[in-house]
């Protein structure tokens, strides 16, 4: 199967970041690669772009294609973006410092299309939605082991589902009677509670797989981890553009650069410029083209020097 991955606002993320032959930048989220290639492009064969995914398919597809085009320029790491730092020490000088990184965080359409996990309404699957074989959590352990209350505040917090009590407590009966195991036995549990109407735009267990998507995969805190990690991998008048689909992804970025970008309480100067006093959203060209695109919010800011 194609490792296929649209991606979102691509020429808006390299006007933010601007690249130059000779400059090095990272990408935290190398997914179908599109952004990774772009970068490589624009910084030729003096520059280097360090990739990083979680998911293997996405290594694979990116490495033959690196293959095909005889590049030279791209270094390929398969882990989590919040293990950045460890990244860019295995493969460059003590010291180094990157003009950018770009982090996009939505799913590629090839992970939506892998019938062997769970991120899918769409046939029969396995109830498995990490992006990789060393995810902190199992779906399925959360669904059929988690306490009522920690499986409402998954689906509360990470979903911002009304109705997350009552699907929770019908999953905790459910499962009772029989350990919950596919896609589709999850989903007539949500669609019990908030069953399918006609001409809906948005499947009733879009916000229940969507929260139990994080929560496997540890996706905040990840988030929240790395930001801080990028600034220092930076080098002055370096950029930082954040790609987030999900309201808690992006009060988190939000508050980071806001918290960045002005003095703190021991009066050490701003780190960072925002770019973006509002989010960018994608145009209505691009939605109509990549209907998956519409909650997509791109946030920018630049490393500041220190001052002399």
């Amino acid at each position: 199967m194609e490792y296929d991955h649209v991606p979102v606002m691509l020429p808006e993320v390299l006007d933010f970041l601007k690249p130059q032959p000779g400059d090095y930048f990272l990408d935290g989220t190398l997914g179908g690669g599109s952004y990774t290639f772009a970068l490589a492009d624009a910084v030729g064969a003096t520059g280097k772009v360090l990739a990083l995914d979680l998911d293997a398919a996405a290594i694979t597809h990116a490495d033959e294609r690196i293959k095909n085009k005889k590049l030279s320029n791209i270094i390929l790491v398969r882990d989590n973006f919040k293990n950045l730092v460890s990244a860019v020490r295995q493969h460059f000088p003590a010291g180094q410092k990157f003009s950018g990184l770009v982090l996009d965080l939505g799913l590629s359409a090839y992970q939506l299309d892998d019938a062997t996990r769970g991120f899918s309404f769409q046939g029969n699957r396995p109830l498995d939605m990490a992006f990789g074989t060393d995810s902190p959590n199992s779906t399925a352990t959360i669904v059929n082991q988690a306490r009522l209350e920690e499986l409402t505040r998954i689906f509360r917090e990470y979903g911002e589902e009304r109705q997350a009590y009552r699907i929770a407590k019908l999953i905790v009966d459910r499962r009772r009677e029989k350990k919950i195991t596919t896609t589709r036995e999850l989903i007539d549990i949500i669609t019990a509670i908030l069953p399918v109407r006609p001409g809906q735009k948005i499947h009733p267990a879009t916000r229940i797989f969507q929260a139990l998507r994080i929560a496997t995969n540890d996706e905040l805190a990840n988030l929240a981890a790395v930001l801080p990690e990028a600034i220092s991998l930076l080098k002055p008048g370096g950029r930082l553009v954040v790609i987030s689909f999900h309201s808690g992804e992006d009060r988190i970025v939000k508050n980071f650069f806001r918290d960045s970008a002005r003095p703190d309480e021991s009066a050490r100067p701003p780190a960072l410029k925002i770019l973006t006093k509002k989010p960018l959203i994608p145009s209505a060209e691009e939605a109509a083209i990549n209907p998956k695109s519409r909650s997509a919010k791109l946030r920018a800011a630049v490393k500041l020097p220190l001052p002399a």
